[in-house]
């Protein structure tokens, strides 16, 4: 040292705030999820709330000169030759003036999220989230087929000719990650490149200026600060695609030790899912002897797949309610992008008197359109990453005596 060589600058020196009501896991990059007070207080999550997981540090250079920004749009099947001479570069303004704008409301869900229920039987590999890293937006953009189109890929059969199986993505911060050509193709897929959120431009944390919108799939296929998308016979290279990171083990496999990971598919589509927001874990509750205890969550599955029930229990899933689905509940449910919220009042169970309280665990479950329904015990589907935990979530909490 010493050679008077200046420091490095902090490549996370420009990085966007983060709304102080976030739970913040980690600050570089930024981990930070919704608080279970706040994840209920709007079915579209405002901009500035929505969960932020980020890989790297947000690329402001490649994305501050906004003459320069657009998209390379490219197929590449077999060699690499051939990438260059099919390459159409779109600018912001080509995408926004020559293709039919399209809206889709559509939740994103992280893989780790509920990751912290399946630290508590054994440990994984990221960051312990809890049930906040999902939020739901109204997106707007190109409709990837017509990009496809563009392309030269206008059906089925045009990608089964080229050969094409995979639709690729890259991100101005180097991350890769791609979606089967059935998603991309699919007229009731709804996937889209999105250059706006809610009505405005996508905010810098959110991947401005352009995202991709893989609807009912994965959060990380939803490629912020999109750079390229190139059709191809493969799957995009990188750790997010090809090596662990969302790959979902045996509850057997402790270590990677003789694991043939790329024999694994990484996660797509999601599956079913519902928490509790409220009642919070660990709260204490004041009833009267009778009453009844109300209690409100979300559900969401993959895959478009609507929500068809919810069922909650006060006794630890020996006896069940059937909640009452609330905003989101009309969505067709073969297109169902966007969580739905619930409901249920439910009558308290009989109090034990004194001091300690009568303690209660409250859970919840969903059934999808598809008929596919939760897991009971998070032991069942614990894996080495600790993603897509979706056991039955539990919340318990002690009820006092109000009259005593």
């Amino acid at each position: 040292g010493g050679g008077g060589e200046p420091a490095p600058a902090d490549p996370f020196a420009r990085e966007p705030a983060t709304h102080p009501a976030l739970s913040v896991h980690y600050a570089k990059p930024v981990n930070a999820e919704i608080p279970p007070s706040l994840l209920m207080d709007s079915w579209i999550t405002p901009n500035e709330l929505w969960y932020v997981r980020h890989h790297h540090p947000v690329p402001m250079e490649a994305i501050d000169d906004d003459a320069e920004l657009g998209l390379d749009l490219s197929v590449a099947v077999g060699g690499g030759g051939e990438k260059e001479a099919q390459r159409i570069r779109l600018s912001l303004e080509d995408l926004k003036r020559d293709f039919e704008k399209k809206k889709v409301v559509a939740t994103m869900q992280c893989g780790g999220n509920r990751r912290g229920g399946l630290n508590g039987v054994d440990g994984t590999k990221g960051t312990s989230w809890d049930v906040g890293a999902i939020s739901n937006a109204e997106w707007a953009g190109v409709p990837l087929a017509a990009l496809l189109a563009r392309a030269g890929v206008d059906s089925p059969e045009a990608a089964e000719r080229m050969g094409i199986k995979h639709v690729q993505f890259e991100s101005h911060d180097g991350m890769l990650a791609s979606i089967p050509i059935e998603k991309a193709l699919n007229p009731y897929g709804d996937a889209i490149v999105a250059y706006e959120m809610n009505g405005e431009p996508i905010p810098r944390k959110n991947g401005y200026p352009l995202r991709a919108i893989v609807p009912g799939f994965v959060g990380v296929r939803n490629v912020k600060w999109l750079k390229s998308i190139t059709l191809s016979s493969e799957e995009s290279e990188g750790p997010w695609q090809r090596g662990m990171n969302y790959k979902v083990f045996s509850p057997s496999v402790k270590d990677l030790n003789g694991v043939d990971i790329a024999s694994v598919p990484t996660i797509q589509e999601q599956p079913v899912q519902s928490v509790i927001v409220s009642p919070a874990d660990g709260e204490r509750i004041e009833v009267i002897e009778g009453e009844e205890l109300e209690i409100r969550g979300y559900s969401w599955s993959g895959g478009g797949r609507g929500v068809i029930r919810v069922d909650v229990s006060v006794d630890g899933g020996k006896t069940w309610h059937t909640a009452k689905l609330g905003e989101g509940s009309n969505q067709n449910p073969n297109r169902a992008w966007a969580w739905t919220f619930w409901e249920a009042t439910v009558p308290a169970p009989a109090l034990k008197g004194g001091e300690a309280g009568t303690k209660v665990d409250i859970c919840c479950k969903a059934t999808d359109y598809a008929h596919n329904c939760q897991p009971e015990t998070p032991d069942s589907i614990w894996n080495l990453r600790g993603l897509n935990n979706n056991s039955w979530h539990h919340v318990k909490v002690v009820l006092e005596d109000a009259l005593a």
